[in-house]
């Protein structure tokens, strides 16, 4: 996270008030916790698949997840923008679309959630290559937006891995 001397703005809920890209690019106002915002924005994408999942198909819950990818490079970009640091700690909503990602794909049961989770935050805050290289080089919103998306791709595919192996 950004030192906050750095930033035009300190984050707040007026500040989230302020603008709804700001409410949403901020999870909701998981964004600001003080310690960990990744991991809250991340936890808030549980609720949401819960909610959602029932009521979509899974055509329609894909539309929504590229929905949500495309506003959150728009609401992304105008809080870092504000806030006058493109990647912010307390923007979040890249970690809550790109778990609502992983949810989608994982195996029924509270075992596989909470692996996908395990694993969605630690490729999240490692960033093995190639997420180091784009998160360093992109930036405004789909910078912010693409570096979770390869997390979420790493978090897929070593879930597969372990589900193959698994008898």
């Amino acid at each position: 996270m950004t030192i906050s001397a750095d930033l035009l703005v300190k984050p707040s809920w007026r500040f989230l008030f302020s603008h709804p890209a700001h409410l949403l690019s901020f999870g909701f106002g998981s964004g600001l916790a003080r310690k960990a915002p990744g991991t809250f924005g991340t936890l808030v994408a549980f609720p949401m698949y819960w909610f959602l999942a029932p009521r979509l198909s899974d055509a329609m819950f894909i539309l929504a997840l590229v929905w949500a990818f495309a506003i959150g490079v728009w609401v992304c970009d105008i809080t870092g923008r504000a806030l006058g640091v493109a990647d912010y700690g307390g923007i979040v909503w890249d970690e809550v679309v790109a778990f609502l990602i992983v949810l989608f794909f994982t195996p029924p049961g509270w075992e596989w959630s909470l692996l996908a989770f395990a694993l969605f935050r630690f490729f999240d805050i490692v960033k093995p290559p190639p997420i180091r290289y784009f998160d360093s080089t992109w930036h405004g919103g789909l910078g912010v937006m693409f570096d979770d998306l390869l997390a979420a791709g790493y978090t897929l595919l070593c879930m597969a891995v372990i589900k193959s192996l698994l008898p």
